[in-house]
C-alpha cells in the first residue's frame, strides 16, 4: 500500500469515527428514536466499504466505546461492549466482501445484508455471553427484539442509504482519478 493510500484511509477513518461520535446527538434526543435507527452502524458500515476490512474494525471497535467512554452513552456493559463486536463484523465483513465480490450495484447489497446478519448474529453472541448464558435473561426472543423488532427502521435506513452512499463515494473515486 503507498503511504499517500495509507494517510487518505486514516483520514477518512477518522472522519467515520467522528460521524459515528456524532451522529447518535441527531436521533439521541428522543431515545427510543435513537436506538431504532442505529446511527453508529452506518459509519462503519461506510469505512468497511470506503476504507477496508482493518480500518472498519477499528472504527466499529472504538465508536461503542469511545461514546460509552465519554458519555455514557451506550452503557458500557454489556451494551457497548457487545455493540463494539458487532460494529467490528460489521466494519470487517463489508471491507471483506467489497473487496472480494465484483464491483457491481447487487453485490453492495449482497455484502450489506451479509455483514448486517453476521453483525447481529455476533452481538447476540456476545451479549448472551456478557449476561452469563442465562436464557431468562437474554433469551431467544430478546435476540429477536433486540436485533430486528427494535431495530427494523434502522435496518431500513442501512439498506436503503448505504448503498446509495457507496455508489456515490464510488462515483466521485472515478471522477477524481481521471482527473
Amino acid at each position: 500500500m503507498k503511504k499517500n493510500e495509507h494517510l487518505i484511509k486514516l483520514a477518512l477513518s477518522s472522519v467515520f469515527l467522528a460521524l459515528a461520535y456524532v451522529l447518535p446527538f441527531l436521533t439521541g434526543q428522543i431515545q427510543q428514536i435513537g436506538n431504532m435507527l442505529c446511527p453508529m452502524h452506518i459509519p462503519v458500515l461506510l469505512c468497511g466499504f470506503v476504507c477496508g476490512a482493518p480500518w472498519g474494525v477499528a472504527v466499529g471497535i472504538i465508536a461503542p466505546l469511545l461514546r460509552s467512554l465519554t458519555l455514557g452513552m451506550p452503557v458500557l456493559f454489556p451494551n457497548a461492549v457487545s455493540m463494539a463486536f458487532e460494529l467490528a463484523v460489521y466494519g470487517f465483513m463489508t471491507g471483506l466482501l467489497y473487496k472480494a465480490l465484483p464491483k457491481k450495484k447487487g453485490f453492495i447489497y449482497i455484502s450489506l445484508l451479509i455483514s448486517m446478519i453476521a453483525g447481529r448474529g455476533i452481538w447476540g453472541i456476545v451479549q448472551f455471553s456478557l449476561i452469563g448464558f442465562d436464557a431468562t435473561k437474554f433469551g431467544f426472543s430478546a435476540f429477536i427484539a433486540g436485533a430486528v423488532t427494535n431495530a427494523v427502521p434502522g435496518i431500513i435506513l442501512q439498506i436503503v442509504l448505504v448503498p446509495i452512499l457507496v455508489m456515490v463515494i464510488e462515483k466521485v473515486n472515478i471522477n477524481a482519478q481521471k482527473a
